[in-house]
């Protein structure tokens, strides 16, 4: 039995083994299984995945989607300048990293604003984010990153006047707060700047409106949630893993 698998903490929240569960019984795929392995920290990551003998592929998803690197025997081109994984392929018993996110969410935001070229806001600064800033510079899209950790990007204070509301029209999440299930947080922008010429694209996808996108759709903005984005980066990864 081939064995796919996806690694994170907390898993509660992820759509990956429920996707590829009904995609291989509607395909009629009958030699695969996809597990989840969730793991309170990486120093499990080697003994557990040595343990799966049948092991083919796995996703990776918070918060270990830059940490996961230093335990792969390569990495390819587009994913170390990016400076996150989010799919291993298994090579003769080799790890390989890749990632999928920035093209899943660059053709989903290509579907959804085909004609429009906005400056953009990117709240957080960890492996999603790297991702969705790697598919805004291929967009030709200038984007500032918000961040609460680092002191080279605008902190939520440098954010709080409404000439940057009508300078960036576009505001995307890449933190987890929103996500199920604390489903009540959601990021420090000022909400009453936002207008129908606002556009939010949330990362997270459960649940499929978050307080960030209520509170955008309140003040008559777009918005869309991130489950296209995963859906398209989930069938990447399986033409990575099949390739």
């Amino acid at each position: 039995m081939k064995v796919f698998g996806l690694i994170g903490y907390p898993l509660g929240h992820s759509f990956s083994k429920d996707y590829f569960t009904k995609k291989f019984s509607r395909q009629k795929i009958t030699d695969s299984i996809y597990k989840n392995f969730e793991m309170a920290s990486l120093d499990s990551f080697t003994e557990t995945i040595q343990e799966e003998k049948n092991l083919i592929g796995l996703n990776v998803t918070i918060p270990y989607k830059e940490n996961i690197i230093r335990y792969l025997d390569k990495v390819d081109s587009v994913a170390k300048e990016i400076g996150s994984v989010n799919v291993i392929k298994v090579i003769d018993n080799k790890l390989i990293g890749f990632n999928s996110d920035y093209l899943g969410f660059k053709i989903s935001l290509e579907k959804w604003l085909p004609n429009r070229k906005f400056n953009a806001l990117v709240l957080g600064s960890g492996g999603s984010s790297n991702a969705i800033c790697y598919a805004l510079k291929k967009l030709d899209i200038n984007y500032k990153i918000v961040s609460t950790s680092n002191p080279s990007y605008f902190s939520y204070e440098d954010i709080r006047n409404e000439e940057i509301y009508s300078k960036y029209k576009l505001i995307i999440n890449t933190t987890p707060l929103g996500m199920s299930p604390n489903i009540d947080s959601f990021p420090n922008i000022q909400y009453r700047f936002l207008n129908s010429n606002s556009y939010l694209y949330d990362l997270v996808y459960n649940p499929k409106q978050t307080k960030f996108l209520s509170k955008g759709k309140k003040n008559n903005s777009y918005i869309k949630n991130g489950l296209e984005m995963l859906e398209t980066q989930a069938k990447i990864s399986w033409d990575i893993w099949n390739k």
